[in-house]
């Protein structure tokens, strides 16, 4: 989570994603924005339809759709947006019952109902998306309409997340006459209901946001158009900073650039370091012939060394992290330090030995060439080297692009596979449910009748979610003594500006996605 407390350090750093805003100062390359906030990023949608995307696309579903809950600035827990009131009608938390605002329009001018929020979130589980969040509604038994402006959602079981689910981007309200009940939306028009309105878009390249005068929720916009840059690189990224082609930077910044920036120190760019939630970890295949053994996994999570991958590649940007449940949630655990302790070649010898393997492990370690940051090659480079020092494995090394690299995933073609995943909301579950069961976020089958059959429905039946500790804590430790997913670290958020830009530190939601709308430019004022 971001803490709005941390520091404001006027020294020159840079963080990427697709959500942060600056206005553009004196480039020819602002000539589409007129005074339009500027924001880089190395983190483009992978698609536009909601419907289709579980990932870090809904950085621009935030500013362009509304849901029917979300986080006004300094809300911990999901509030009313595109609703006036929502709430559990019974002591069970099985039947939710939300009701629209008067007077919702999309951006077009066609009325927003009840119907259409029912359509929107019926089509996600139509569709069923490879990739795509329908994993997330797995509670969900129908979606019922009363009228133009209630709608109930009966759940299959209780589920007293069902709230912070309404309020991921996921769950975007889309125009039933625009997006099509049964497959996803091709093109680039998009139409929502939210602060923004999309003017023009362009893959990989740039997002034009402007100002929707239809739009009725809590957001107050602080600015009137933000355009999102799309940057391969973080070394590209700065240098746009440097240059004033771009004002603000968010999420995914090399970590020897924070580090330079920070050394360097300028007054005309600002800083703000905060604690995140976002962790990065290895998948592994129970398809491949070696990756399904657990002596193997669990020699792997023997031997890697957390502390030198954040040390060595990240330059302490980052904090090892011992389980799938990051710092700062209610439920983390540390099992993977309790369990395996220092990383010790020895005990991971002595794992293999005892089921009886005492060659070199071959195996195959895959990752993206440009979704979590230019130190993703390096830090799999570390990997290798630790495993092939061991003298236990032998260790080969691919990649590819974000788009086709997840096609490949969801096949199954990978062994071994790096991913990273950003809370979809801010609770231990959201790091637990999303990888288990036969269908999950990773396309990697993981049956686990114990977490999906008792805990997680046990838990989600608590409307007190401290009381949930002891339920996640056991389902870590299966995660633990399985070693399908192993974690790796947990980053923290940066947030970097032009010496003009406010806002930046109210800008982020518990889940770490930015809202746009909080960026202004002081000499506005």
């Amino acid at each position: 989570m971001f803490n709005r407390n941390r520091f404001l350090r006027r020294v020159a750093a840079i963080a990427s994603i697709s959500l942060v805003a600056g206005c553009s100062l004196l480039s020819d390359d602002n000539a589409d924005g007129k005074g339009a906030i500027v924001v880089g990023t190395t983190s483009a949608p992978s698609t536009l339809d909601p419907a289709g995307a579980w990932d870090g696309s809904w950085e621009l579903y935030r500013n362009i759709f509304q849901t029917l809950l979300a986080y006004p600035n300094g809300a911990t827990t999901p509030q009313p947006d595109a609703a006036q009131s929502c709430a559990f009608t019974d002591s069970s938390s099985r039947t939710y019952r939300c009701k629209l605002r008067e007077g919702l329009k999309f951006s077009d001018g066609d009325p927003l109902t009840a119907g259409a929020v029912k359509h929107s979130i019926d089509r996600i589980r139509t569709i069923n998306a490879p990739g795509g969040p329908a994993g997330l509604l797995g509670s969900l038994d129908r979606v019922q309409v009363l009228g133009d402006r209630e709608v109930v959602f009966h759940l299959n079981q209780p589920d007293a997340t069902f709230p912070f689910v309404l309020a991921t981007p996921a769950m975007s309200i889309v125009d039933p006459d625009d997006y099509p009940a049964g497959s996803l939306r091709k093109d680039d028009d998009v139409r929502g209901s939210g602060p923004y309105k999309l003017q023009s878009y362009e893959d990989d390249k740039q997002a034009v946001l402007v100002a929707n005068g239809n739009y009725k929720g809590f957001a107050e916009r602080n600015n009137d158009q933000v355009t999102i840059r799309y940057f391969q690189d973080s070394a590209s990224m700065v240098a746009a900073l440097r240059a004033k082609r771009i004002d603000v930077t968010y999420r995914g910044l090399a970590a020897d650039d924070i580090v330079a920036l920070q050394r360097q120190g300028t007054s005309d760019l600002q800083l703000v370091d905060g604690a995140g939630t976002d962790i990065s970890y290895l998948v592994f295949n129970p398809k491949d012939p070696w990756a399904k053994q657990p002596a193997v996994r669990r020699a792997v999570a023997q031997i890697v060394d957390r502390g030198a991958i954040a040390h060595k590649v990240y330059k302490d940007t980052v904090d090892p992290l011992y389980s799938m449940v990051p710092k700062g949630l209610t439920g983390h655990a540390t099992g993977f330090f309790d369990d395996y302790g220092d990383p010790s070649v020895p005990k991971a010898r002595k794992m293999l030995g005892d089921v009886g393997i005492h060659q070199p492990v071959p195996l195959t370690f895959w990752y993206t060439t440009d979704r979590y940051g230019s130190e993703t090659a390096l830090m799999f480079r570390e990997l290798k080297r630790e495993l092939d020092d061991s003298g236990l494995f032998t260790i080969t090394l691919k990649s590819r692009p974000w788009k086709s690299y997840v096609v490949g995933y969801q096949k199954g073609e990978y062994p071994v596979f790096g991913r990273g995943w950003s809370p979809d909301f801010p609770d231990a579950d959201n790091f637990i449910a999303p990888f288990v069961g036969d269908h999950n976020a990773l396309g990697t089958p993981y049956p686990v009748k114990e977490i999906t059959g008792k805990l997680l429905p046990h838990s989600r039946a608590e409307s007190d979610r401290a009381q949930t500790v002891k339920d996640m804590e056991r389902a870590q430790q299966i995660m633990v003594n399985d070693a399908r997913l192993i974690p790796l670290w947990q980053g923290r958020q940066y947030v970097a500006a032009s010496d003009d830009i406010s806002g930046g530190e109210q800008s982020l939601d518990p889940s770490t996605i930015m809202m746009m709308w909080m960026l202004h430019r002081k000499t506005s004022w």
